[in-house]
């Protein structure tokens, strides 16, 4: 009996059209579901996750349809696996109730994924003053540290020339002063930061107040805290200017802050020491406030009352 003739394998598309080294990549890119309690958070993660109502309809889609984009993360040397991008899916597969998370493992060293995670992440459609600024600081640094190597920054030979700032500034949409600018907010005391982050003091006197020294930032926080007050561009400007001439204290701080500002509205101060006697010292402003104007409207009503009993 004649032996079958075997014919010889035809070679696949991706062998006609791909380098042996290109398919062992796509091997190692392949999407592998890894247990969540394996993996971990990228250290010093600048950009926050937050369970809001974008976190719980994220959830209930992935409850519904799975995680469509795989996330990414590289291998450690323990064997676990720290997280990339994907930390928002991550969490949202957490509420979900999965356990696994669909993952590309990538190879990567600290400083190239310290790049590609602030690249992935700014996407974002929120992105909080506090989050690009520590986001654009680290990113800064990591180009930094990676030198002239073209194979982790990817960036084109032609631009070796532009500064580190331009590069970022150009990938983010933001002009290099405007990636100075961010990056000077981490000089903020995180008092100050915050209040940038909830909209209370503007982006551009954030950036000068940046130049005062960590006890003149906490100074003009109390004041700002007594006076109910922030400082407009031109007053930030001064007390950056004082401060550079070691001149700014308290005194200086309170004069500067109650500085009429053009199209002021006149406001009413109340020295904190005398309300003291009725809220805790952890009471912020606008609850005082609230809560006053709770007190005030309430005697109104006593007063109308009595008013229309006497006729």
């Amino acid at each position: 009996m004649p032996k079958p003739v075997l014919k010889p394998k035809l070679p696949s598309v991706d062998d006609l059209f791909t380098t042996q080294a290109e398919r062992d990549d796509m091997q190692r890119e392949k999407v592998q579901d890894l247990s969540l309690d394996k993996i971990d958070s990228f250290p010093d993660h600048p950009f926050q996750v937050r369970i809001d109502d974008e976190m719980r309809e994220l959830a209930e889609n992935i409850r519904e349809h799975g995680v469509l984009t795989p996330a990414i993360a590289r291998r450690k040397d323990d064997g676990r696996y720290e997280l990339v991008s994907g930390h928002r899916r991550k969490m949202a597969s957490e509420i979900a109730g999965f356990s696994t998370l669909p993952t590309i493992v990538r190879e990567m060293d600290r400083d190239s994924a310290i790049v590609f995670m602030v690249n992935a992440n700014l996407q974002r459609e929120h992105v909080l003053p506090s989050e690009k600024a520590k986001a654009f600081r680290m990113k800064l640094e990591a180009i930094k540290r990676q030198g002239t190597r073209t194979d982790l920054t990817s960036v084109p030979v032609a631009q070796k020339s532009k500064t580190s700032r331009q590069i970022i500034g150009e990938e983010a949409g933001e002009s290099q002063d405007q990636v100075r600018r961010y990056i000077r907010l981490t000089e903020l005391a995180p008092e100050i930061l915050q209040m940038v982050d909830e909209n209370k003091v503007a982006f551009r006197p954030a950036v000068e107040i940046s130049y005062l020294t960590e006890e003149e930032q906490r100074d003009l926080v109390d004041t700002m805290d007594m006076e109910l007050a922030t400082p407009s561009l031109a007053q930030a400007i001064k007390l950056k200017q004082f401060s550079q001439e070691g001149k700014l204290n308290n005194n200086v701080i309170l004069s500067i802050l109650r500085e009429q500002k053009p199209n002021q509205v006149e406001k009413i101060k109340i020295p904190r020491d005398r309300l003291s006697r009725y809220f805790s010292a952890d009471t912020s402003p606008a609850k005082i406030e609230e809560t006053i104007m709770q007190a005030l409207e309430l005697l109104y009503r006593k007063k109308e009352r009595s008013r229309s009993d006497a006729r």
